[in-house]
């Protein structure tokens, strides 16, 4: 505000307020605030649900496609929505797999430069324009998370996910990998660097997902431990082995101190 009390900076303009980078950020409020809005209220009426990730880029001849749509087949058939981001590759598979079965297939999709496809397989579909509200979405209302292998967007969503139970900003949830090949050199990177040479995290933090290539065992440890839960879950014993990257699991944290914290 200037000696003359007239609300204006002195030495710039606000003539314009449509061209103003200043006005313009207080207009993206209400875009911003209209997202949420629209998302709470689509969203709060979906239910218990499991939001799926993974690559666009994934064809319907590829075997992680096929699992990802067999996947969201079982979990419909276990009372439970998906929710994916809407576009091709790995969310178009879950989309697909749970709108085969007649359940509630929802689709978050975004607008980006080079513009993405929307899937055809969604019963409840909205648009976003920012990343952030997009995501707020897909951990708010998950009972649970499954990684399939992806891109820069998939790792965003899984270590946001983590960071959030590792902070406590959101109850321990289960957070499940699939595919061995792709996450199981992550984790060996994450405990061998991040956690041995830097100890930029806790060995508890390691027990904060589970790898596995077998889907009737990621949609049994879901279907058990799905919703807000107490900061430890018991640890899942797979039919193949799998879980945490193929080999021996890592030690269990209070493994022993009672019946709720035993392998199942």
């Amino acid at each position: 505000m200037n000696a003359n009390g007239n609300g204006k900076i002195k030495g710039t303009s606000r003539l314009m307020p449509a061209q103003d980078p200043y006005y313009e950020d207080l207009w993206r409020v209400f875009r911003i605030m209209a997202e949420f809005v629209e998302g709470f209220e689509t969203m709060g009426k979906v239910g218990r649900a499991v939001s799926i990730f993974g690559s666009a880029r994934t064809s319907p001849e590829d075997l992680y496609y096929q699992q990802a749509q067999e996947l969201a087949r079982e979990l419909v058939r276990r009372k439970f929505a998906i929710i994916t981001g809407g576009g091709p590759g790995i969310m178009e598979a879950a989309n697909r797999g749970a709108y085969d079965v007649h359940g509630i297939s929802v689709g978050l999709n975004i607008t980006l430069p080079q513009e993405q496809r929307p899937n055809p397989y969604q019963n409840v579909s909205m648009d976003f324009h920012y990343f952030f509200a997009r995501k707020m979405m897909f951990v708010k209302y998950a009972a649970a998370l499954v990684c399939f292998p992806g891109g820069f967007g998939t790792l965003d969503e899984f270590f946001e996910s983590l960071t959030l139970i590792q902070t406590r900003k959101s109850p321990r949830f289960p957070v499940v990998c699939v595919g061995v090949d792709y996450w199981s050199g992550l984790r060996t990177w994450i405990e061998d660097v991040i956690l041995k040479r830097y100890h930029s995290i806790n060995t508890e933090d390691l027990l904060l997902f589970e790898i596995t290539d077998d889907i009737q065992a990621a949609a049994d440890f879901i279907q058990k431990h799905a919703g807000k839960q107490p900061r430890q879950i018991p640890h899942i014993r797979p039919r193949n082995g799998e879980f945490n990257g193929g080999g021996q699991p890592p030690t269990r944290i209070h493994a022993a101190k009672s019946k709720s914290n035993k392998r199942h």
